[in-house]
């Protein structure tokens, strides 16, 4: 377990945080936090301290809105992210995408693994690239292991866009942007997203923009 003198900034920063009432305020790329990694949680929150982090993490990640947020998307460098995901799309992009409903799950150090060789690429955007999102190739099928925010042992597999959430997010706890792992000639604008490659796959926009898809 974390010393006292080890606790207490993380636990300062927090609680500085969760001062102010309201939804978190999102750092965006550009700032270090996101690029340093994370240090893996282990008592620097006390319970409460936690529980309260969690919650506030789950309503700026509505409030934002978005399907899950790293710590250090709000500046703390902790090996922990929530996601959740209603799903509310149209019956032919669930199918193509693998876009089923993901329950709100908190991860505590969560690390990932490949299922497989299948590769899939989706359109994917972040909270702390505002207003752009670009093509990104993942496994389609991951081994997911963490704890959950009681302590529990968790070890799962998640498959089709819950999967991309997993690794999206886990990523962030390694200092990792999706843009990193991006096809960068599909880089787009939001608009140019919903003006051009609302498809339930990239494969139009693969051949109009010259990139490649596994």
């Amino acid at each position: 377990m974390a010393t006292p003198s080890h606790r207490a900034p993380l636990a300062e920063l927090v609680e500085e945080l969760l001062a102010a009432d309201g939804p978190l305020p999102i750092v965006a790329a550009g700032e270090p936090v996101l690029r340093h990694g994370t240090e893996p949680y282990d008592g620097q929150l006390d319970a409460a301290l936690l529980s309260r982090f969690v919650e506030a993490l789950r309503v700026t990640m509505h409030a934002a809105p978005g399907v899950g947020l790293a710590a250090p998307q709000v500046g703390v460098p902790l090996r922990i992210a929530v996601v959740e995901d209603p799903a509310p799309v149209p019956e032919e992009v669930r199918l193509a995408r693998g876009r089923v409903p993901l329950p709100f799950r908190v991860l505590v150090n969560p690390s990932y693994e490949p299922v497989g060789t299948e590769r899939v690429a989706f359109f994917e955007g972040c909270l702390s690239v505002p207003g752009w999102q670009a093509v990104v190739a993942r496994p389609a099928e991951v081994r997911l292991r963490c704890a959950d925010e009681n302590g529990r042992a968790v070890d799962e597999v998640f498959r089709g866009w819950p999967a991309r959430i997993v690794q999206h997010e886990t990523d962030h706890l390694d200092g990792t942007l999706y843009l990193d792992r991006a096809e960068l000639r599909s880089l787009s604008s939001n608009q140019a997203v919903a003006q051009h490659w609302t498809q339930p796959t990239p494969e139009r926009a693969a051949a109009s923009l010259g990139f490649e898809l596994p």
